[in-house]
């Protein structure tokens, strides 16, 4: 008897164990995947469960659940489309206090996930914007002069914006007249812009969006990788191509991995490092600051390669893709506008300071990546630790762009265009390896034949950047609140929704003219 107790009560503690193993990973692989769509934000790193060790406990949710009846029998299925990691996930409350929809379980976790102050959240959104990508920011200031810097300025207050009324698109207010939190997602804002006509058509194409902006910023790692390897041993018989060959065979490991915990060990430490990095590069500069070309800053601009410039300093403010989930996750959320103001204006003289320091000190002579101005002594060690760095970086997106493209391509279901990528005992199956891999060999070829560090960062900040920063959130805003704006509102909402559409347009348009010259060019020698 007492054997036979036992043995159930095992087995209930088995089932709970695996639901809340289960119920945290959505919640956490949600984070995790967040932290990934910009290249920098290693704080949700710590939370990320995409794992295989969940999968067990997820699985047998899965098949549990399937033979239930769901707790709300009015509660309508997830949307189509919504591929944001809402695993073992409930249906959003469709009222209630905020409290409760923070908590409810399922799309926003429940009472037992970790909460963030407003400090972590803000060094989770200093790290999305204050990335190695910075280090292009110089160039952009090349062919801008004094614009250039007042671009950066622009950018600053508009990702800042944007970012509040795309928070703002989450809530709703209920029949009582408390606003609550109704989305908990870019794609889910998407989606409800686009219902009852398109419900799924909005969350496809921020999805898209996202593996584009994913993809090309693992493209970035390996070229910027194989730029700083090239110039920090010129005299090695090794071409750039080669390093960029080099770097990818280091990064090919990439492919098996299960999850992200031993790299996000290492990615506090090289963030620390990247900002000992900025402060080694600025020190030399105000070392030669005697020298500084006054002269060289002009108001000018630069119209074939300016507009490039606007997409380079756009990708560096790139971060409202995961701001959802971490507005969500804050411990306190009406301190997300205050937590957005600082970081956004921190970002602005940080960025304004390095970017015009770096240009006085080489003007005309400003090179894409600006630590290969610096002396050849000091240019290998600094350089050296970018490429570590560029490496241990590039799992993160590469990891978040796998799970968007196993999820809407080999999801389990009806709407699967191809077989599960994983089997019944949640071990990767082949075509699953071959997709990774794949991938990786496929960051590699761009890298190879497009290696042109500051034309790819502006044409993904033309395209994506803009699309995800400026274009949607002021579209979206407009789309679900525009009864309870003011005409101010308006006008700003539209005033960024058109002058982000030229700016990507015409950013887009000369960054593709010069990538195809560069190729050209390439292929004539």
């Amino acid at each position: 008897m007492a054997t036979l107790l036992r043995s159930k009560l095992t087995n209930v503690a088995t089932s709970v164990s695996n639901k809340s193993q289960a119920k945290v990973s959505g919640m956490f692989a949600r984070m995790g995947f967040q932290a990934a769509t910009d290249e920098e934000a290693v704080g949700f790193a710590h939370c990320d469960d995409l794992d295989f060790e969940h999968r067990q406990g997820l699985q047998m949710d899965i098949l549990k659940s399937e033979g239930e009846p769901c707790g709300d029998e009015g509660a309508e299925p997830p949307v189509e489309g919504d591929i944001h990691y809402q695993r073992g996930g409930a249906p959003l409350p469709p009222s209630g206090s905020k409290d409760q929809a923070l908590g409810a379980g399922g799309e926003f976790g429940g009472h037992d996930k970790p909460k963030i102050t407003a400090w972590e959240a803000g060094w989770n959104v200093t790290n999305a914007i204050q990335g190695m990508f910075v280090l292009g920011l110089p160039y952009a200031i090349l062919h801008g002069g004094y614009l250039g810097l007042f671009l950066i300025i622009f950018a600053a207050v508009v990702c800042c914006y944007t970012g509040k009324i795309l928070i703002a698109c989450l809530y709703e207010e209920n029949e009582d007249g408390e606003v609550v939190r109704v989305r908990d997602s870019y794609v889910a804002i998407a989606n409800a812009c686009c219902a009852p006509r398109f419900p799924t058509l909005g969350g496809r194409v921020v999805n898209v969006a996202q593996i584009i902006e994913l993809v090309m910023t693992c493209i970035l790692y390996v070229v910027v990788s194989g730029n700083l390897m090239y110039n920090s041993f010129p005299g090695l018989p090794v071409s750039q191509k080669s390093w960029s060959i080099i770097a990818t065979a280091v990064l090919l490991p990439c492919a098996f991995l299960k999850n992200l915990k031993a790299v996000s060990k290492f990615s506090l430490l090289c963030t620390l490092a990247h900002f000992v990095i900025n402060i080694l590069v600025i020190a030399y500069c105000l070392s030669r600051a005697r020298d500084w070309a006054w002269e060289k800053v002009k108001f000018y601009i630069d119209v074939k390669k300016f507009p490039i410039s606007i997409g380079i300093i756009v990708f560096s403010y790139t971060s409202q893709i995961f701001l959802p989930s971490l507005e969500g996750n804050m411990q306190q959320p009406s301190e997300f506008h205050c937590m957005m103001n600082w970081t956004h204006i921190a970002a602005c003289v940080l960025k304004g300071l390095f970017a015009l320091v770096a240009y006085l000190t080489w003007a005309d002579e400003t090179k894409e990546v600006i630590t290969d101005n610096l002396p050849g002594s000091i240019r290998a060690v600094v350089n050296l630790f970018l490429v570590a760095k560029a490496l241990l970086s590039y799992p993160l997106p590469f990891f978040a762009a796998v799970e968007v493209l196993e999820k809407s391509l080999f999801q389990e279901g009806s709407r699967a265009f191809f077989p599960a990528c994983y089997g019944g005992d949640g071990r990767l199956k082949s075509w699953g390896l071959t997709l990774r891999c794949a991938l990786v060999v496929f960051t590699l070829l761009m890298a190879i034949y497009v290696p042109h560090f500051a034309l790819l960062m502006g044409l993904t900040g033309s395209l994506t950047g803009a699309g995800l920063c400026f274009l949607l959130p002021s579209l979206f805003h407009l789309r679900l609140l525009w009864r309870k704006l003011l005409w101010h509102q308006v006008f700003f909402d539209v005033a960024i929704f058109v002058i982000g559409g030229i700016c990507s347009v015409s950013g887009f348009v000369h960054s593709l003219e010069g990538l195809i010259e560069a190729y050209r060019t390439n292929a004539e020698d």
